[in-house]
Formats: structure tokens, sequence, C-alpha cells
């Protein structure tokens, strides 16, 4: 790991974006950290992390004022990355039926999400490697946010992540659903009611799927945009439980 650069955010937050090998990343962490903190691995959709990065510093700016680091790091294919051809591919496969009306089919939701979920699960491992070797940084781990297939696996082969907050907004593989029954974390799972691009009954299916004793649905109404301030003071409540 090698940090590119450094500066204080308001309220003292330490803000440093990261290389692990040649993936971009960014960590926060809290001004006044008398000892090692636990850590949040945010997750977050693949559309690169300068476009994400206003809710991810918000995200972590909260982190930060509950005594937790924050990192994430930039998905497989985004950013300033290699291009991913079969991705990209995947991604106009998705757009093409979206706009011809038509139903997305499993072919397509598998294309999309299993070999991100390959990829991107021993990257964020690597990750967790480099970011618990920090002296500032002493575990346990939770994950937070992105795509839930992502999340999925990473609880499954991951002991270091010991609770995980999920968003039940993207496609999820069915081969997804019964590696979900392996997962055995405390899990707080957030689903938009009215989400346009979400299959709800889809994402409740998922939820039973779980294998955890400690899960918790927070739906809310709304679409998926409208997340309601106190679902995020929620969760924050969740890893606090958690991670202390």
């Amino acid at each position: 790991m090698r940090f590119t650069t450094e500066q204080r955010l308001d309220g003292g937050v330490l803000e440093r974006e990261f290389t692990l090998g040649d993936i971009p990343g960014i960590l926060w962490t809290p001004a006044s950290a008398s000892a090692p903190v636990p850590l949040i691995l945010l997750g977050h959709p693949p559309l690169g992390l300068r476009k994400m990065y206003p809710r991810l510093v918000a995200r972590a700016r909260r982190c930060a004022a509950d005594g937790f680091a924050a990192a994430t790091i930039e998905l497989p294919g985004n950013g300033d990355r290699p291009r991913w051809v079969a991705a990209e591919q995947a991604r106009a496969d998705l757009r093409r039926a979206r706009e011809a009306g038509e139903p997305v089919s499993d072919e397509i939701i598998d294309a999309l999400v299993l070999p991100l979920v390959d990829k991107a699960v021993p990257e964020l491992q690597a990750a967790l490697d480099a970011l618990l070797s920090l002296p500032e940084i002493g575990g346990p781990a939770g994950y937070s946010g992105g795509v839930i297939s992502v999340g999925i696996r990473l609880a499954v082969v991951e002991p270091r992540i010991v609770a995980a907050g999920f968003f039940a907004g993207s496609f999820v593989p069915r081969a997804m659903f019964e590696e979900a029954r392996q997962v055995t974390i405390p899990l707080h799972v957030l689903l938009q009611w009215d989400d346009e691009g979400n299959d709800r009954q889809a994402a409740l299916d998922l939820f039973d799927a779980f294998g955890s004793r400690e899960k918790t649905l927070h739906a809310n109404m709304g679409g998926h945009t409208g997340v309601p301030q106190f679902a995020g003071e929620d969760a924050a409540g969740f890893f606090a439980r958690h991670l202390r």
C-alpha cells in the first residue's frame, strides 16, 4: 500500500488516497483516536470512485464521528482502472433490455454480477490485509453497502468481517442465494420499498435466505435515492453495537 495524497477534512478527519498495486483507494481515520480503531469497508456501485466520492465521504465522516476508520477501493473496470470489456458488454445488454421494456434475464444478471464478485472480493481481502496492518487500525472490521452480491461473498469467505450492512438495491444472481444461506454474521439490510430498479420480492427472498441468527430488515417507502436520514442513523447504531 502506498499513500499518494493526504488532507484534513472539517472536524479533523484525515483523508488519504492510496494505491494497492494498481487499485486506487481512499482511507479516512478519526481526528483524535488514542488507540487503534475498528474499520468499516465502504462498498459502492460500479460508477467510479470520483462519481461516488460525495456519498462516500459523507458515510466516512459518520464512521469517523463514531470512532471508526473507513476505507474504499475502486471496483475492477471502473474509474482509472483498465477497461473490462466483458463488464461493459453486460452493462450494455442490461441497458438494451431496460430500454426495450423487457425483463432482465438471468443470463444478463449472471454476466453482470458474478465476474465482478469473483474479481472484487479477493481485492477487498487484499485491502483488508494492508489496512489492518496499519498501526492506527486494529479491527474488528465491518462491510457497508455497495453491490450486495459482493458483500455476500465477502461475508462468507472473510472471517475478519464481523458485521455487514447491505443495500438491497442491485441485481442478485440465483447462485448467490445459496451463498446467502452460508452467511452467519449479524446483518442490517436496507430496502427501499418502491425502488424502481430493484425486484422487491427477490430482495425479501434473499433476506429470508440469509443464515444469520441476527438479521434486521429496515424497509422504507420511497425510491432508490430516497433513503431517509434516520435510516443511516440506524445503520450507524448497528455498527456501533458490533464493532466496539
